[in-house]
């Protein structure tokens, strides 16, 4: 009966000690990755805290693809979350405790392992540098509980080995998905249609006939005609434009005069580099870019294509010009963005116009 009663005593005092051991270790861990992305933080933010995004850039989703999800009945703020039951993942659920829009983002997650449930703390935080771009950080904290860290002693990798390649692989994810949805574009050629015309407030200037250029330029003449417009109580009754007064095709040169359409004449100072012009109501071809300004270059080109494809004569000596719709400091994804343009074209009334491209198709089918 000793035997028993020392092998009990021994037995007893292993448990003590290994709970004493259990209890001593550090139960604290903070892990956290960034990336710079070249991308806005506002478009970031919409991004990460909508958690079916997750689906496309969660990294264990690949880990796991037999994994089910059950979202709640927010996916987006504060109180969004999800649940989810894997094959090989531990059992676990997610959701949004603290939301700082476009800064900071706070969730905690809950984890099943066999001895207890395991919470941590995970933080987003964007932040805007240079050029627009955003440094993107995601981290994770917790405190271990006894059970944690008891279990954590079976486990062969410590949280950092396991958390940071997840980090990394979600961080990389982001910026691929984010990127490509920044460069989707669509141009469509819309017809032919009348363009009311009217006054607006401008300012000239020449430069070199290529988008970067031509977006410095406009980028700062169309503040400058704006703060004019404030300063002297004149109406913005329109978004923003640029006519093209002459294009040098052999030098690769352009004259534009960029400005924001106003109701009526305005006299200006004779020192005054705003200067109130009026365009005449005139027959264009309308061609509607959306996405990034870098391919209105490519717009122009189709519209061209188009005009030369269905002989449509352009207006002698006309001045096409660009509106541009949208205000990229409300639509942070250049891919939302809408532009116009415009390029005058011979009077024609829209019947005899169907009439013509009519008459060419039957032609071709011939």
């Amino acid at each position: 009966m000793k035997i028993f009663k020392y092998i009990f005593l021994l037995f007893l005092i292993a448990i003590i000690g290994g709970s004493i051991y259990i209890a001593t270790l550090d139960g604290d861990y903070q892990i956290e990755e960034s990336k710079i992305i070249d991308a806005p933080p506002s478009l970031l933010f919409k991004e990460v805290n909508n958690y079916k995004n997750w689906e496309v850039w969660g990294p264990w989703r690949k880990e796991d693809p037999n994994m089910v999800v059950t979202y709640n009945q927010k996916t987006t703020g504060v109180g969004a979350g999800y649940s989810w039951q894997g094959d090989t993942a531990e059992d676990g659920n997610i959701i949004t405790t603290d939301v700082i829009p476009n800064k900071e983002i706070h969730q905690e997650v809950t984890i099943k392992n066999p001895l207890s449930e395991s919470k941590s703390n995970i933080y987003w935080n964007f932040e805007p540098i240079e050029n627009g771009k955003t440094k993107l950080v995601w981290g994770i904290k917790a405190d271990k509980s006894f059970w944690d860290k008891a279990y954590s002693l079976t486990q062969k990798e410590t949280p950092t080995e396991i958390w940071k390649p997840y980090l990394n692989k979600g961080l990389t994810s982001i910026d691929t998905i984010v990127t490509n949805k920044m460069k989707a574009y669509d141009i469509n050629v819309d017809g032919i249609t009348q363009h009311s015309g009217g006054f607006y407030m401008y300012t000239t200037t020449a430069s070199k006939n290529n988008s970067k250029m031509l977006s410095a330029k406009m980028g700062e003449m169309l503040p400058s005609v704006l703060q004019f417009m404030e300063s002297n109580n004149i109406a913005v009754s329109g978004a923003p434009m640029t006519v093209y007064k002459e294009v040098d095709e052999q030098n690769n040169t352009v004259i534009i005069s960029s400005g924001i359409p106003t109701n009526s004449k305005v006299v200006t100072p004779l020192d005054s580099n705003i200067l109130c012009g009026f365009m005449d109501s005139q027959q264009v071809l309308k061609t509607t870019l959306k996405g990034n300004y870098n391919n209105l270059a490519q717009t122009w080109m189709v519209a061209e294509d188009y005009i030369k494809n269905h002989n449509i004569e352009k207006t002698p000596n006309a001045e096409p010009f660009e509106i541009y719709i949208t205000d990229p400091e409300k639509y942070p994804n250049p891919a939302d963005w809408i532009t116009e343009l415009y390029i005058p074209v011979q009077q024609q009334n829209e019947a005899s116009f169907t009439d013509k491209i009519t008459r060419q198709n039957s032609n071709l089918e011939h």
